[in-house]
């Protein structure tokens, strides 16, 4: 459809912009969209769905992640994905697809486990953060993450012709761990070992879907997730279940529970200027204690395997990564066949346990990532790795504005590192 121009004259045929329909929406701001970053964790049929929409909408920046390859069975549900893209990693191949859909937006697509690989920083940078997961585990990573640096976050499920859409502000209103039941938390626990590995069997089924439950399911994500960018009213705390055998729908209110540990909000994000390759733990721990005082401690994101020990031969393995990450058979003994002990750390202080040569890179940490400096309940500051924003970031490391990614304070302060 064409719009007229009359001169008074001649009445000249102007074409109709590629967002004006939209733009007939008395609240939209397409300028406000072409701005938006958003996060986007999964890339499988709601992912897909999800990215469509985005660069339908016009939505300018878009940071993809997904651990998984593109399989033959994907393509009934997966709209961006080819048979020619199997073996390939659905993020990578989301984000070139992305760009084909609409030239004007720009999107990074990462390989990697939101969980284990990514840092807090991903969360900074994002105005709204959407998810197409398949596990729990991760989107109670999702929750904490965004809970810590005062992020909103979308969810979305699907199973059968049926799915459910929420919307969590864990500072204000009810989490995602808040809808936790007993049954959940057990499935959660199940994933891992006694010694806290992941286990090496698990039956993780595939879930009954269609295209036609993850298009409706994502459209509200999406849909949430543009409300949410105008100010306008949205799920907060909230759900809607959807029974597609019956065409029914129902809206849901959840209860925050005071006692849940998804709530903790960091305050004002301070930036270090440094990598996690680019300052050693010690280092971190002398500018804890000049800035809060002595007896300051350092807790990471996340708790990390720093080493494992055989205790029939003595054998010691230095390892750096994340707990969870390393399986059961990875804990055998290669000299006596033994099962080792897992030596595991989530704060560092001046104990022996952390060699405090180590960088935060050499035990696990990664890149992007936020450390807290803690003397007290009340006493501490939130510090984020800001040194590598243009590596994880890629493309869109333009888009990192470290004048406005707190959600409680104007500017983002840098912390001085005087005397070190």
């Amino acid at each position: 459809m064409s719009t007229l121009s009359w001169t008074g004259e001649t009445i000249t045929i102007l074409p109709e912009g590629r967002y004006d329909r939209q733009g007939l929406i008395s609240w939209w701001d397409q300028n406000r969209v072409a701005g938006a970053r958003v996060l986007v964790v999964g890339a499988g049929a709601l992912g897909n769905e999800i990215l469509k929409l985005l660069a339908l909408t016009g939505i300018g920046h878009v940071m993809i992640y997904d651990i998984d390859k593109i399989e033959l069975s994907n393509l009934s549900r997966t709209v961006l994905f080819r048979e020619s893209d199997q073996g390939a990693f659905k993020a990578e191949v989301a984000a070139a697809r992305l760009a084909e859909l609409n030239p004007q937006i720009m999107a990074v697509g990462r390989n990697q486990n939101i969980v284990s690989q990514v840092g807090q920083g991903i969360f900074l940078w994002a105005d709204i953060v959407i998810c197409g997961l398949d596990n729990r585990l991760a989107r109670m990573f999702v929750n904490s993450a965004c809970a810590q640096t005062g992020r909103t976050w979308v969810d979305g499920a699907i199973e059968g012709l049926s799915g459910i859409v929420r919307v969590f502000d864990p500072r204000e209103t009810a989490c995602y761990e808040c809808t936790m039941n007993k049954t959940d938390r057990m499935l959660v626990q199940e994933r891992m070992s006694c010694a806290m590995l992941a286990r090496d069997e698990i039956n993780r089924g595939h879930v009954p879907t269609t295209a036609v439950s993850a298009s409706l399911i994502a459209a509200l994500e999406v849909q949430e997730a543009i409300k949410y960018l105008h100010g306008q009213p949205i799920l907060y705390g909230e759900g809607v279940h959807i029974n597609g055998i019956w065409g029914e729908f129902e809206r849901i209110r959840y209860k925050r529970r005071e006692d849940c540990l998804g709530h903790q909000f960091l305050g004002p994000i301070l930036r270090l200027e440094r990598g996690i390759a680019d300052i050693c733990l010690g280092e971190l721990l002398e500018l804890a204690e000049t800035r809060l005082g002595d007896g300051a401690t350092l807790e990471l994101s996340r708790d990390v395997i720093t080493s494992l020990t055989c205790p029939n031969c003595g054998f010691i393995e230095n390892c750096g990564v994340v707990l969870g990450v390393l399986r059961e058979a990875d804990a055998v003994c290669p000299h006596c066949q033994t099962h080792r002990r897992v030596n595991f750390a989530g704060t560092v202080m001046r104990d022996g346990e952390v060699d405090l040569s180590l960088t935060p890179a050499d035990i696990g940490i990664p890149p992007f990532d936020i450390v807290i400096a803690r003397r007290s309940i009340e006493s501490h500051e939130a510090w984020l790795f800001d040194g590598d924003a243009n590596g994880v970031l890629g493309n869109l490391a333009g888009t990192f504005d470290a004048t406005r990614f707190n959600a409680t304070s104007s500017s983002a302060e840098r912390v001085s590192r005087n005397g070190l």
